[in-house]
């Protein structure tokens, strides 16, 4: 953000008249609580909002903010939104006391209201209850609050018992213990019944799992029948298995096995001695559910252990073309595809990958065109906003312009129930599109940096990027990048957006929570995908055997296991040619040389070179040749060296072997 000169200190000035200006009086808040049962005696929130500012009226204190928890239980209350606001303001001096009907509105676990008092009083804040008439800010008022606040807590966990008490007993009676009837269940005159619509679902679920024995496989089947969960959400794993699990599909209802262990709801399953079984209408066969159970226990069973920490920096994001994931295997330091033997060297892709980052950071044409991509998308969802608004508005007032024509005798009963239905559906459609998408756009808002920004985290990434860690690369790596795709001639790099590399805290590889770098929205409006030139792993100018054999094997897509079954050797006989650890036998050499398609070392024009040619050719050893050609294989070593000349019939027998046809 840019700041206006003089902007800070007219701010400053601005304020200071403010509270000079401002009313002396105490400035409170006003703390509403109030639970349904209160509601329906009566004691509406309004009604406690009225009452408390009646009272800071009459002593006169101003009312800044008002703290609203309807419906919200009294267990426990300090991690609530309002609360943590309330608290908030507290310390800030933005209010100085807190005004509420009595002290089981505030909270009624006991530690909580001493929490509270303490926070109050360490601030110099007061709590005002006003049906004890309590004032913590005197010895007596904090007496008298602790020991009302603990009456709160004893009847509360007095009540609770008496609930835990008869839960048991309603279950072994049958009856209802709260709560919704299971999926393909449903509550008809304080019995369990199969419900006419849920219940043939159910037991699809259990047949889908015999044929197919995959949870993810059940769960996308009947997603893609058009079956959904109760609350209109699409079926999913965890869902599926629960209900595999729960005994009350074969006609076995169980009740009171859980309890809950903490404020969050979490809970946990009681002992079995307390579990209450009770017998209902079966959806399914109990063998049909059986099956499936043994099924769910033999793969909860064969589960595979954790998998091992990522080694490789682009572990996990690299996939061949053909859409098979590639891994490095142990014997190689090489990315492989298993299913095509597609491969790329792991230093030659972390190359190309810094190479890329620099190539895209460091254009200012390519940051320019995704800066007008960014300002094009937030446009379009801008004028999207504002066309759902428009839409918003207008069925509200179509909306009470049918309720009135309704009202006035003006349309039927029928045609005013389908026009209000689609009108209300489609509105109830808006007001959870509309919050959504203006979360979306403050976010890319937000996130929008400038150029010069953008440009200088670029630089620092690329800059730093030798000297990080190797897990601080790999952070980054996996912040930023979507996938890596290697083709046969081209790699793929597609990005999201990109962090800085400075870290906002120093490393600490004991605490999985600390990243070490702090992320900055870089490409936040669309991914990017750089594209590069896939490094060929041999000389593109062929040298030596090995470079030619190399080359070849790779234009033809072969292994070393297919070239040695062409050359009749063993895999590891042709890895070492590749390698350069020794060079082929002669014998070897017209096999080679059918292979490539032609004579990979260098042919001369000399007598010597043609002889030493026309060996490799044959696959003869200089021993062998000399025995066809009937002379000492010394003298052979030096016609092929150039040191001496054959004449006469000796000349004539060389000439007819350098015309043999290959073998």
């Amino acid at each position: 953000m840019h700041q206006i000169p003089g902007q800070a200190g007219n701010a400053g000035g601005f304020m200071s008249l403010r509270i000079e200006n401002e009313d002396r009086a105490k400035l409170v808040g006003i703390w509403i609580r109030v639970s349904t049962e209160d509601q329906a005696r009566g004691e509406s929130p309004e009604h406690h909002e009225r009452r408390a500012s009646l009272y800071a009226e009459a002593k006169g204190w101003k009312v800044r903010e008002v703290y609203r928890l309807e419906a919200v239980s009294g267990k426990s209350v300090m991690a609530h939104p309002e609360a943590k606001r309330m608290l908030a303001d507290i310390k800030s001096g933005h209010i100085t006391g807190l005004i509420f009907s009595k002290l089981a509105r505030l909270a009624r676990n006991t530690r909580e209201l001493l929490d509270f008092a303490d926070i109050f009083r360490e601030h110099g804040a007061d709590l005002i209850s006003l049906q004890e008439s309590i004032d913590t800010t005197s010895p007596a008022g904090r007496l008298f609050y602790t020991m009302i606040a603990a009456m709160a807590q004893w009847e509360r966990e007095e009540i609770a018992e008496r609930v835990a008490v008869s839960v048991p007993i309603r279950a072994k009676l049958g009856k209802p213990l709260g709560g919704q009837a299971p999926f393909g269940y449903r509550w008809h005159e304080r019995r369990l019944m199969p419900d006419p619509k849920e219940a043939p679902v159910r037991k699809l679920l259990y047949e889908l799992f015999t044929e197919h024995k995959r949870k993810k496989t059940v769960a996308r089947i009947l997603n893609e029948r058009g079956y959904r969960t109760r609350n209109g959400s699409p079926f999913s794993d965890t869902t599926v298995v629960r209900l595999l699990r729960d005994p009350t599909a074969k006609g076995l209802r169980r009740a009171n096995y859980t309890m809950t262990t903490n404020s969050k709801r979490a809970w946990k399953l009681k002992p079995e001695s307390e579990w209450v079984f009770s017998e209902v209408e079966p959806i399914v066969p109990e063998d049909l559910w059986n099956q499936c159970n043994t099924v769910l226990d033999a793969q909860l069973k064969g589960r595979t252990k954790a998998s091992r920490k990522t080694v490789h920096l682009f572990a996990g994001l690299t996939v061949c073309s053909c859409g098979q994931k590639m891994y490095v295997p142990s014997n190689t330091p090489k990315y492989v595809c298993y299913k095509c033997r597609n491969k790329i060297a792991v230093v030659d892709l972390e190359g190309i990958f810094h190479e890329q980052l620099k190539s895209f950071l460091f254009s200012g044409a390519e940051l320019t065109a995704y800066l007008k991509q960014a300002d094009k998308r937030m446009k379009e969802k801008e004028e999207l906003l504002r066309v759902l608004e428009g839409e918003h508005k207008g069925n509200a007032s179509e909306m009470e312009r049918l309720y009135r024509l309704y009202m006035d005798d003006g349309i039927s009963k029928d045609a005013f129930s389908g026009k209000y239905r689609s009108l209300e559906e489609r509105q109830k459609q808006l007001e959870e599109e509309l919050p959504s998408l203006q979360a979306e756009l403050d976010l890319m808002k937000i996130h929008y940096l400038s150029s010069e920004e953008i440009i200088s985290e670029a630089k620092d990434l690329y800059s730093r990027w030798p000297s990080l860690s190797r897990e601080e690369k790999r952070h980054i790596v996996e912040a930023i990048t979507e996938r890596i795709t290697v083709g046969k001639d081209d790699i793929d790099i597609s990005l999201n957006y990109l962090p800085s590399s400075a870290p906002s805290n120093p490393p600490n590889p004991g605490n999985k929570a600390t990243r070490p770098h702090r992320r900055v929205a870089f490409l936040p409006f669309g991914k990017v995908t750089l594209k590069a030139p896939k490094p060929v792993p041999y000389p593109r100018v062929p040298k030596t055997l090995a470079d030619h054999l190399k080359k070849h094997r790779y234009e033809l897509g072969l292994r070393q296991k297919d070239v040695a079954k062409h050359l009749r050797v063993n895999e590891y006989t042709v890895l070492g040619w590749e390698n350069g650890k020794n060079e082929p036998e002669v014998r070897y050499l017209p096999r080679i040389i059918l292979f490539l398609g032609y004579d990979p070392l260098p042919r001369g024009t000399t007598l010597g070179d043609r002889l030493r040619a026309k060996r490799r050719e044959q696959g003869l050893s200089r021993k062998r040749t000399a025995g066809v050609l009937k002379i000492d294989e010394a003298t052979l070593a030096r016609y092929e060296a150039g040191q001496s000349m054959p004449k006469g019939a000796r000349l004539e027998a060389i000439e007819r072997f350098l015309t043999m046809r290959p073998r």
